[in-house]
Formats: structure tokens, C-alpha cells, sequence
């Protein structure tokens, strides 16, 4: 279903007129039934993308998603919605295959059974998975949504990446700025060797918390996080506290 319709039914089912959305929201009623009607000609921002979740009781990010998704091209879209589709096919065979105990002689034969893509047909490049949000200021609690590697419920094609272990994240805060703003996709690559001055996704322990960090080894027992935003102080971690460094390797931004 069309963004546009998702929205005016979920606005009926909560029973909102247009003038009440427009009145909460600060945008127009013309300029919101054209984004139910889908004649929109300016697609809506993410600012009012946001304020319709929180209006319509819309989980956090889920228009957004239907948002962005709308304005790739088609050809990429339906490449995307085809993997979306390979990956719970995926997941399913992996919760049956640990339901059912099964022998890992069978693993093969199960799979063969399945279809799914000829990665032979798929365009150059690989799929990312988009495991969460990383957050460009100080330490906060990260979650990988509990996937194993390669599998996410949103990707991003790198066409010369080759780690496949390689994950992207969404970037929360302004401490990256100018360089990485708020909404940056930033893929990180375990392969890629990490030097002083690299940009870093920083993983810790004890508490478990990431952040995305320039990060300097100034000395054997500290390795200083610095942020590019100057308006921000740098923060001084001993080696044992992190449990992961992974180098960005490739920036998307939305112009």
C-alpha cells in the first residue's frame, strides 16, 4: 500500500478530520490531501514524516521508511522489496531449522528445497544490512536487533565493498558534524584496518553502548574519542572498556 493511503486510513481509523492533522501539524489541508491522494508534487519532509507518526500513533521510523523507500528509483525498489522478501524467507527456514532440531547433514538439502535468489542476477555490488542507530554523541545503548550477520529488515547496495561482514547504521546527533549529519547512513567495515584519526563505529563493554567517533591512540592505556563538531569535548577510554572498532568506509547522505 501507497504512503499516501496508509495515512488517510489510519487517520480514519482514528477518526481525524484533515483540518484537525493540518491544525496539530502546522501544514496545510490542501497540501496533506495531496499527500493522501498521492498527487503531491514536493514529497513530504521528514519533519512532518515525523510529526504524522506521533499524530497517528505510526510506530517511530516506520513512515519514514515508506517515505525513503518511495523516493528510490523504481528499478532499486524492487530490488530491495525482492530481498526484503529473500530475507524472511531466510529467517523462517532458520526458526524452523532451530525448532526442529534439525541435523546439520539435512542444513543442505533444506536449503536446496528453498527459493530463493540467483545472487548471479543481482545487480554488482552488495547489500548492507542497516542494523540500527549509532549515535554521534556521547555513548548510548546499542542493540544489533538480535540478527546474525548479514540479515536486518533494511539494506543499502555498496557496490565495492566486499566484507561481508560490513554493517551500516543510521546516524543520531550532531557531534559528527559537519563531515556526518543526522540521517547519514555510514557503512563500517571490520576488514578495514583502523588507524589514529580514523572515523570509527566505537563498541563497548560493560556497560554494552556504542558511538561513532574519530579515534586517536595517543597513548598505550588511552585511546581518545574525538568528535568533529568542536562544540563537543573529547571523551578518554581505557583499551579494555571498548570491544569493537570498525572504520567507516562509505557515506550516503540524503541531498
Amino acid at each position: 500500500m501507497a504512503l499516501g493511503k496508509i495515512i488517510r486510513q489510519k487517520r480514519k481509523e482514528l477518526k481525524l478530520t484533515l483540518d484537525e492533522v493540518a491544525e496539530k501539524t502546522g501544514f496545510s489541508k490542501p497540501y496533506l490531501s495531496t499527500i493522501e491522494t498521492e498527487s503531491v508534487n514536493n514529497p513530504p519532509s521528514d519533519e512532518l514524516i515525523a510529526k504524522l507518526e506521533k499524530i497517528l500513533k505510526f510506530k517511530s521510523g516506520y513512515l519514514l521508511y515508506l517515505a525513503h523507500k518511495e523516493k528510490l528509483p523504481s528499478d532499486i525498489r524492487r530490488e530491495l522489496e525482492a530481498l526484503h522478501a529473500e530475507n524472511r524467507k531466510y529467517r523462517s527456514l532458520l526458526r524452523n531449522i532451530l525448532k526442529r532440531k534439525q541435523k546439520v547433514s539435512d542444513i543442505g538439502r533444506i536449503i536446496s528445497d528453498h527459493d530463493f535468489q540467483d545472487t548471479k542476477k543481482r545487480p554488482p555490488g552488495n547489500w548492507i544490512p542497516i542494523i540500527n542507530k549509532v549515535a554521534a554523541g556521547y555513548p548510548r545503548d546499542f542493540d544489533d536487533l538480535g540478527y546474525p550477520v548479514g540479515f536486518a529488515d533494511d539494506y543499502v547496495l555498496a557496490p565495492d565493498l566486499n566484507d561481508p561482514n560490513a554493517f551500516a547504521v543510521r546516524v543520531v546527533g550532531d557531534s559528527m558534524e559537519p563531515e556526518f549529519r543526522q540521517g547519514d547512513i555510514v557503512i563500517f567495515s571490520p576488514a578495514a584496518s583502523v588507524q589514529s584519526g580514523c572515523d570509527c563505529f566505537v563498541r563497548f563493554q560493560n556497560p554494552y553502548e556504542a558511538t561513532f567517533k574519530r579515534v586517536f591512540f595517543d597513548a598505550k592505556n588511552q585511546i581518545r574519542l574525538q568528535p568533529r563538531n568542536e562544540k563537543y569535548p573529547p571523551q578518554f577510554v581505557k583499551p579494555s572498556r571498548i570491544s569493537g572498532l570498525y572504520k567507516a568506509v562509505i557515506q550516503y547522505r540524503q541531498l
